[in-house]
């Protein structure tokens, strides 16, 4: 796996995870605990995406973002958390070049356009409750397909730039990532040349994706809480302020765990925070924003109840 030049420079043809723990009785405990998070995450996305599927009343633009969104946890944990919970509990811990890039790749999609979908659907209540009146003509439907094809085109050349960027970096240092699975920051941290141009790049990323992404969502819900002030009915108010409260926080959440991972500088990093910052991103997130978004959704969880009271 592993070749010698005379320069002493790693020839990587493959990557060691090391993981979380190498403890047996905490492997048996993160492993039970992750399989549980990753089965919550497949159910409620999995069912959003078929409310939103079945009910037509939920062909709206709010629902239709809701569940692309469903669709990215779904597909951002299935893409890291198996192979935590499989590196956990083996003995080997190899993943070969393509399969880390490979993940890389994905992961970096999936996240990025995460970040800009969170946006989209903040600007999309942002519209439907400070601009109700002229809400369908600013969602239309050519607008709905823009917005989503454009994030996810955005962050597939992001990701292959960074992928590209990574690869090409020698790791002379140790053919040992000490994280979970393969994302940008341990490469960087691995390499023995100067990686200047990785960093920028990266910082650069986070900036326009995560930074601006979650600076329009708090402008976009300062003016909601404003609209939401005028209403009269204190129940009602209070109902929307909590709403909002628990979108913030899971927002929040995602957004700075994110931020801290690829805007921090080097110098800042530790391994053993950066692995717990990671899992709050890549698995606590995805398991709880169908909750968040769902849990005071009537609509939703009335779609729900159906497909299961069906005769």
């Amino acid at each position: 796996m592993i070749l010698m030049d005379d320069t002493n420079q790693t020839v990587v043809n493959g990557f060691i995870l090391i993981g979380l723990s190498d403890v047996p009785y905490l492997q048996v405990i993160l492993f039970l605990l992750f399989l549980a998070m990753y089965i919550t995450t497949l159910l409620g996305n999995l069912l959003i995406m078929l409310a939103v599927r079945l009910n037509t009343q939920l062909q709206t633009p709010m629902y239709f973002f809701l569940g692309t969104l469903a669709f990215i946890d779904i597909s951002l944990s299935s893409s890291i958390v198996p192979q935590i919970m499989v590196n956990t509990m083996a003995p080997g811990r190899i993943i070969t070049v393509l399969a880390c890039a490979a993940q890389m790749f994905i992961s970096l999609v999936l996240g990025g356009t995460e970040c800009l979908m969170l946006a989209v659907m903040a600007f999309d209540r942002f519209a439907a409750i400070c601009k109700p009146l002229h809400y369908n003509t600013i969602m239309n439907k050519r607008l709905c397909i823009i917005l989503n094809t454009g994030s996810w085109a955005i962050c597939v050349i992001n990701s292959i730039i960074h992928v590209a960027l990574t690869f090409q970096l020698p790791f002379c240092r140790s053919h040992l990532v000490n994280n979970f699975f393969c994302e940008v920051p341990p490469f960087i941290r691995m390499s023995c040349k100067d990686t200047w141009i990785n960093e920028v790049a990266m910082y650069t990323s986070a900036v326009f994706i995560g930074t601006c992404s979650f600076s329009f969502i708090l402008i976009s819900y300062v003016r909601i809480i404003f609209t939401l002030l005028k209403i009269r009915s204190t129940q009602g108010r209070w109902k929307a302020f909590s709403t909002c409260t628990s979108h913030l926080t899971v927002l929040s959440l995602y957004y700075v765990t994110t931020m801290f991972m690829y805007l921090l500088p080097r110098s800042m990093h530790f391994p053993e925070t950066d692995k717990v910052v990671s899992i709050l991103y890549t698995t606590v997130t995805p398991m709880l924003n169908p909750i968040i978004y769902s849990v005071r959704n009537t609509e939703v969880i009335n779609t729900v109840r159906r497909m299961f009271t069906k005769n």
